[in-house]
C-alpha cells in the first residue's frame, strides 16, 4: 500500500474502505514511518501544525452504578480511588483558572455516574456562564446519558461540547458493559447534537477487541459525525474486570491513531488515557497523526508532568492553539 497516495485521496474525498483500514492495523512496523507520514499530510492538510490541549476537571468521582470493565469508578470495581461527590461551582472556576493560565483552550467538566441530576446540571450551567465571560474558554462537559431538557439547559449556559465515548464497537459492547446499551450511548451523542452542542466521542483501545472491532468504531465515529474524537489507549487498573490486560505496544498504537485520522480526516482526533503507558516513549510521533492532547492528569490515573508536555510539543515545533482571551493575555 502506498500511504501517500492513500492519504492525498482520502483528502480528496475518499472514504477508505474495511480493508483498507485493516491494512493499516496490519501494517509491518518497518512501514511504521510511511503510515505516518501520510497521516501527517491529512493532518497537516486540515490543522497545519496547531494543537489543540484540553483539560480534565474530575467533578465527581466513584459512586457510579454502571458495571463498565474498564473503569475504576464502576459498582463492580474494588479499586482504592478517591471518592466524593459533585464538586461546587467555586471549586470548577478553579480548574478553568488553572486551564487559561496555561494556555490549555478546552477545559472538560467529567462527572461519574450513569447520568447528572438536576442539581448537577445547574452546578455546571452556573459555572460554566462564568467561565464563558471571565476566560473564553471551550467547555466540554461530560455528565453521562443526557436527557433533552438537560441537553438545552446546558447548551443555554454556553457548553461548547459533549462528551460521551461508544468506548468499542457495537458487536463487543456487552463485553464491556451490560448496565445500559450502545444504543444508550449513541443516543446521548444524538441529543447533543440536536441542540446544537459539538459531539465529541471517542473510544478505548485495547479491551480485548478484535482489530475488526477497531475498525468499526472508527467508521461508526464517522457516521456519528463526531467533531472530536479522543483516543484512550487502555490502562489496566487492578480492582476493575480488565485488570492485567496487556494487549498494546506503541508501535500498534501509532497505527490505530493513524487509522483514526484516515478515517476521520478533517476531525480533531486527541491522544488521551493511557498515552502514557502505552506509546510512552513513542508520544511525540502520535502528534504526527493526532492534533489535540490532554495536558495533567485523567480521571483516577496520573497523567504525564505539564511541562514535558508543553517541551514535547515545542521540540516537534507545534504551535499550541490558544482562545482569544488566552492570545490577548499572552501580548499584554
Amino acid at each position: 500500500m502506498n500511504w501517500k497516495t492513500l492519504a492525498q485521496e482520502v483528502i480528496e474525498g475518499k472514504e477508505i474502505s474495511n480493508e483498507e483500514a485493516l491494512s493499516i492495523l496490519n501494517t509491518s512496523d518497518d512501514d511504521v514511518l510511511a503510515l505516518l507520514d501520510g497521516a501527517y499530510d491529512i493532518r497537516r492538510h486540515y490543522f497545519g501544525k496547531k494543537v489543540k490541549l484540553n483539560m480534565i476537571m474530575n467533578a465527581k468521582s466513584g459512586f457510579c452504578p454502571e458495571d463498565c470493565g474498564y473503569c475504576s469508578q464502576s459498582s463492580k470495581s474494588t479499586a482504592p480511588i478517591e471518592k466524593y461527590p459533585f464538586i461546587s461551582k467555586e471549586e470548577i472556576l478553579e480548574g478553568a483558572k488553572r486551564a487559561f493560565d496555561n494556555n490549555i483552550g478546552t477545559y472538560c467538566i467529567v462527572a461519574s455516574g450513569r447520568g447528572p441530576t438536576r442539581k448537577d446540571v445547574r452546578v455546571v450551567s452556573e459555572a460554566v456562564e462564568e467561565i464563558k465571560e471571565k476566560y473564553g474558554l471551550t467547555v466540554c462537559a461530560c455528565l453521562g446519558i443526557l436527557k433533552e431538557e438537560q441537553a438545552e439547559q446546558l447548551k443555554t449556559a454556553g457548553v461548547d461540547r459533549y462528551n460521551h465515548n461508544l468506548n468499542t464497537s457495537e458487536r463487543h459492547h456487552d463485553f464491556i458493559t451490560t448496565s445500559h446499551t450502545y444504543k444508550d450511548r449513541v443516543d446521548t451523542v444524538e441529543i447533543a447534537k440536536k441542540y446544537g452542542i459539538s459531539p465529541c466521542s471517542g473510544a478505548i483501545i485495547g479491551m480485548k477487541e478484535t482489530k475488526e472491532d477497531v475498525v468499526d468504531i472508527t467508521r461508526a465515529l464517522r457516521r456519528l459525525n463526531a467533531d472530536s474524537i479522543p483516543v484512550n489507549f487502555l490502562h489496566a487498573i487492578d480492582g476493575t474486570k480488565l485488570e492485567g490486560t496487556n494487549e498494546l505496544n506503541p508501535r500498534y498504537c501509532l497505527k490505530v491513531l493513524a487509522l483514526f485520522r484516515y478515517m476521520n480526516p478533517s476531525k480533531e482526533i486527541r491522544i488521551s488515557g493511557g498515552r502514557e503507558v502505552n506509546l510512552r516513549s513513542l508520544q511525540p510521533m502520535g502528534m504526527y497523526a493526532a492534533n489535540s492532547i490532554f495536558v495533567g492528569d485523567y480521571l483516577t490515573t496520573d497523567g504525564q508532568e505539564r511541562n514535558s508536555d508543553f517541551h514535547m510539543l515545542e521540540d516537534l515545533g507545534f504551535e499550541i492553539e490558544l482562545t482569544e482571551k488566552q492570545a490577548l493575555a499572552a501580548h499584554l
